[in-house]
């Protein structure tokens, strides 16, 4: 494999757990701008936009700007600008719904829209949300179901909790229909992110705490995966049939196994 140029970053899990900074995220960091190793957030969180990750970020010591992120709203708001005709029904938080600001939007009690955007809703998730979503994508024509990320579950504080996948995958059984997922693990989100840092696949990793959505997603595309044992990691991650090109205890280990491949 080539010598390593570019990294990915997981943010969720990865460089933070909550409102805890994982030991050694701000200096692998810091480490990366030292060098000038080019490299980009990619998370799929869909709950708060890019300037509150950004406030995020400030407050536990790691310096980043808004272009250096990359999340699944800004991949859905460029997409929509090109494919939909029509006002967008958001299934998001009001934060996030910022993103999408310059983009017609329908309200939830509406009868119809172009597409139902479904995103990071946590808590505020119920039937009523549910359904109103589901009916949208029953009209005819049907609105387009655009997911920000399949997710399945993240590392809260106070546990594991669901992410967005289970919802988008209950709304695309309900609806027979199938979600155009703009976030991780779907590929062009990947191609985005290599995009923006002007890389070939084989000379970038991704740092990521999920076995599938990280690691796996990343290899589909050319890749290397590197999985750490913080967030949601769980030691059964190494038992399956999806094989990390290397596993770190943590980010703060970063700096030395790339020392190691060059």
């Amino acid at each position: 494999m080539p010598q390593p140029r570019g990294i990915l970053f997981d943010m969720d899990g990865v460089l933070y757990v909550g409102d805890q900074a994982v030991p050694g995220a701000a200096e692998t960091l810091a480490w990366c701008r030292t060098r000038e190793i080019p490299f980009l957030f990619l998370t799929n969180t869909s709950s708060r936009p890019r300037a509150a990750l950004v406030e995020k970020l400030a407050r536990l010591g790691i310096t980043a700007r808004e272009e250096e992120i990359l999340t699944p709203p800004v991949a859905a708001r460029a997409w929509l600008a090109d494919h939909m005709d029509g006002p967008v029904a958001l299934f998001v938080p009001p934060a996030t719904a910022g993103e999408f600001r310059d983009l017609p939007v329908a309200g939830r009690d509406a009868t119809s829209a172009a597409a139902v955007v479904v995103g990071d809703l946590g808590e505020e998730w119920d039937y009523a949300t549910l359904n109103a979503a589901f009916r949208l994508l029953m009209t005819d024509p049907p609105a387009t179901l655009v997911a920000l990320g399949l997710t399945r579950y993240w590392q809260a504080p106070d546990g594991l909790r669901l992410d967005v996948g289970p919802y988008v995958k209950a709304l695309e059984y309900a609806a027979g229909c199938e979600a155009v997922v703009l976030g991780k693990p779907a590929a062009p989100f990947f191609r985005a992110a290599l995009d923006a840092l002007g890389l070939p696949a084989a000379s970038v990793i991704m740092i990521g705490d999920d076995i599938r959505g990280d690691v796996a997603a990343a290899q589909a595309v050319g890749i290397r995966g590197i999985l750490v044992r913080t967030g949601k990691f769980r030691p059964a991650d190494l038992e399956g049939d999806i094989r990390p090109d290397a596993v770190l205890g943590s980010v703060g280990e970063l700096p030395e196994w790339w020392q190691g491949e060059r």
